[in-house]
């Protein structure tokens, strides 16, 4: 073997290890980009998926909370109606006394009224 082919079998040599150094980068590349690819992919999924548990989940609290707001509204509307035939709901107490005072006082007129006409 000559020099020359010598040489020319170590470019050949050195072109072939630079092309297979440059496939290794782009498989490489490629090989990170399917992994990131997929890492979207499962994320997505993940995110939808707990997406959806959420929605689930807040409508159960919805369910739930619309049951206590109702339960909360019965109870006040009962206490509504004690408080009415105790007649604690209109007046306050000062005028409630003013009005049985005007009653007896309308009472107590009437009863002398009637105690006169013997």
């Amino acid at each position: 073997m000559s020099k020359l082919d010598i040489i020319k079998n170590q470019v050949n040599n050195a072109e072939e290890l630079a092309r297979k150094i440059w496939l290794a980068g782009l498989g490489a590349y490629g090989k990170s980009y399917d992994g990131a690819k997929d890492q979207v992919e499962n994320l997505s999924s993940t995110a939808t998926k707990l997406f959806d548990e959420l929605v689930e989940k807040g409508e159960v609290l919805e369910g739930s909370a619309k049951g206590k707001i109702k339960e909360n509204t019965n109870i006040e509307s009962r206490v509504a109606e004690v408080r009415s035939k105790l007649g604690l709901d209109k007046q306050s107490n000062e005028e409630q006394i003013a009005e049985l005072s005007a009653k007896i006082d309308a009472l107590t007129t009437a009863v002398a009224k009637l105690s006169t006409e013997k």
